[in-house]
């Protein structure tokens, strides 16, 4: 426990860019670790970029087919026996049920011995705390996890947007946006406290910058509406007269509020454009079928009602975007037409986190095409008995039960 402590204070002392060599240096001191590597998730969790001493990526690890990618994707540490004598532990960066990267750490066979295992897993999980707060203050680790550069629009698009995972006692969240070549505009964005969790998610209308600010404002308007803690519906009036009054009806943003009371499972609903809402609850896959509103933006003062239904423990909700629903195959038949519902039910014992990105995987293959618009597909696990109290949330990875 003395030398957890130790690297503790190590770490929480470093300079926000040296954090890896700082970690490096104590945990070899403390642990006689022979290596020290962080590897982080690139803006589509597809691979793992090295993180050099100086903040350069080198050649990245793919996260499918390999033993890196098995043990970011999966729950529990990975350990690999090298040469006999040496150890290789693959330790995923967590924070709050998020997987940002992976910490690979080299000991001597002697000394991986369970107690010194768990002391690796701690500060693992200390690095990913640690690596949230110093990007506020450096660039480092933003430049090591990008494979290519942003363009402007994708730089707005991707600042906008919350972890990709986040988990709780209650419930289990995991997002993943894959913007298009043009960049549509797709966001998602979401919010808890002791007693509610609520969920948006938006598509603006447009391509490039023009998409981007126009969805920076109505992320931007529904987080200040959702702020003053006013209900859904007046989330969405706010932000639909900030919008107009900027762009006088010419321009609109699609958008799905949710809001679920934690301690019921009541959750109400504001359905203002395409994104679409999908529940498996047993074995059964189907579309929520919502009362259509009109976009946010598109007429001045338009009044927004919700509507409500019941989430059970052990229900799946998706959320995805137009580009995800409506997406053809090379044979013109639509994605949600069966595909969506084969892909759902095809990854329902994935945690949240991991589905996403198993549903757009599986678009790609069923598209055969680049993509034309942005991607999106947002998943809640609900576990919550009705009459519980809310817990904070934590890094307990959750997933259909």
């Amino acid at each position: 426990m003395t030398q957890r402590r130790e690297v503790e204070r190590a770490v929480r002392a470093s300079a926000p860019h040296a954090l890896v060599d700082t970690l490096r240096a104590v945990l070899a001191e403390r642990y006689g670790a022979l290596s020290v590597e962080l590897l982080l998730a690139d803006h589509g969790a597809t691979a793992l970029a090295p993180f050099g001493s100086v903040g350069a990526a080198t050649e990245p690890v793919p996260v499918a087919n390999s033993a890196e990618g098995r043990a970011f994707g999966g729950r529990q540490p990975h350990l690999q026996t090298r040469h006999g004598d040496i150890v290789e532990h693959h330790l995923p960066v967590t924070v709050r049920g998020e997987r940002t990267g992976l910490l690979t750490v080299l000991l001597p066979a002697e000394r991986s011995a369970p107690d010194a295992v768990d002391d690796l897993v701690h500060a693992a999980g200390l690095l990913g705390h640690e690596l949230l707060v110093a990007e506020r203050d450096t660039d480092v680790y933003q430049r090591a996890r990008r494979l290519s550069r942003l363009t402007l629009a994708a730089e707005m698009q991707w600042q906008l947007l919350p972890a990709r995972a986040c988990s709780a006692d209650e419930y289990a969240i995991g997002a993943q946006l894959e913007p298009s070549h043009d960049t549509h505009g797709d966001n998602y964005d979401w919010a808890s406290d002791a007693d509610q969790l609520t969920l948006a998610v938006t598509d603006g209308m447009g391509t490039g910058v023009n998409a981007s600010m126009l969805t920076h404002l109505a992320v931007s308007a529904l987080r200040n509406a959702r702020r003053a803690g006013i209900s859904i519906e007046d989330q969405a009036a706010l932000a639909d007269q900030a919008l107009y009054a900027q762009y006088r009806g010419a321009a609109h943003v699609s958008t799905l509020l949710l809001r679920f009371d934690i301690a019921t499972g009541l959750v109400q609903a504001v359905d203002a454009g395409s994104p679409q809402l999908w529940r498996m609850r047993g074995r059964a896959i189907e579309r929520m079928e919502l009362d259509p509103q009109m976009p946010l933006g598109m007429f001045e003062e338009t009044h927004y009602k919700a509507q409500e239904f019941e989430v059970l423990p052990g229900d799946r909700l998706l959320v995805v975007s137009d580009g995800v629903h409506a997406a053809q195959s090379p044979q013109g038949e639509t994605y949600a037409e069966r595909a969506l519902a084969r892909a759902v039910h095809a990854g329902r014992l994935l945690p949240a986190a991991a589905v996403p990105r198993a549903v757009l995987r599986d678009l790609a293959d069923f598209r055969g095409a680049e993509a034309a618009d942005d991607s999106l597909v947002l998943c809640v696990d609900w576990f919550a008995e009705p009459g519980e109290r809310s817990r904070r949330p934590t890094n307990a990875e959750g997933g259909a039960r």
